[in-house]
Parts: structure tokens; C-alpha cells; sequence
């Protein structure tokens, strides 16, 4: 099992800037795959980005796509989200999760530990 703790959501401007970071607990973290997931009222959860096991490959969802950028730091069990030009769309509680494996998973099923979630609010 994987432990998540995310941080570094909060309240923002509409064009402005915010990083996420998740710190895993875990023996060895490059046995997962990462994603970014937000979740708004009245909506579904919805993948945001998603990383390999390396950093080597990622994914974006089309909303996000040239504003975000996942990224994660192996050496510190760490995965970041890096939002920009945030709108007031992109308001939700953002959550990071882990899925074991070797690919790049996009589809909420295959996350099997989740984080407690990280308030974001974008004001227009």
C-alpha cells in the first residue's frame, strides 16, 4: 500500500500559477505510475495527467493539455503538478493516486491508493 499526502492547493487568481506535490510513502516508488485526478461538484472524477514509472512517458487530459505539466522526482518520492493560466473551470479538490506497473495508466479503475485530496480554487 502506498501512502499519499498531497499539498500546495489553494486559492488563485484566473491566469495565475499553482504547484501540487504528492509525497509518497512507499518502499519503492518506481513500481508505480502516478496520476493527477480532480474531482468538482456535480461532475465525475476525471484523470488530469498521468506519468510512467520513469517520468519518461505522460498524459493529459484535452482541457489541461500546454497548462499542465506532470512531472515526478524518483529520488524523493515525489510527483508534482505544475498548473498555469488556471481558470476558474479548473476549480475542484485535486487528488494524487498510485496504480502498480510498468505502463502509463489513465482510467481511474486502475488506481488502487489515493491521497486525501488538495483544495483548488481559481476566482475569475
Amino acid at each position: 500500500q502506498v501512502q499519499l499526502v498531497e499539498s500546495g492547493g489553494g486559492l488563485v487568481q484566473a491566469g495565475g500559477s499553482l504547484r501540487l506535490s504528492c509525497a509518497a510513502s512507499v518502499r519503492t516508488f518506481t513500481l508505480y505510475a502516478m496520476g493527477w485526478f480532480r474531482h468538482a461538484p456535480g461532475k465525475e472524477r476525471e484523470v488530469v495527467a498521468a506519468i510512467n514509472w520513469s517520468g519518461g512517458s505522460t498524459s493529459y487530459a484535452d482541457s489541461v493539455k500546454g497548462r499542465f505539466t506532470i512531472s515526478r522526482d524518483n529520488a524523493k518520492n515525489t510527483v508534482y503538478l505544475q498548473m498555469n493560466s488556471l481558470k476558474p473551470e479548473d476549480t475542484a479538490v485535486y487528488y494524487c493516486a498510485a496504480a502498480k506497473g510498468t505502463y502509463l495508466y489513465t482510467q481511474v479503475r486502475l488506481y488502487n491508493d489515493w491521497g486525501q485530496g488538495t483544495q483548488v480554487t481559481v476566482s475569475s
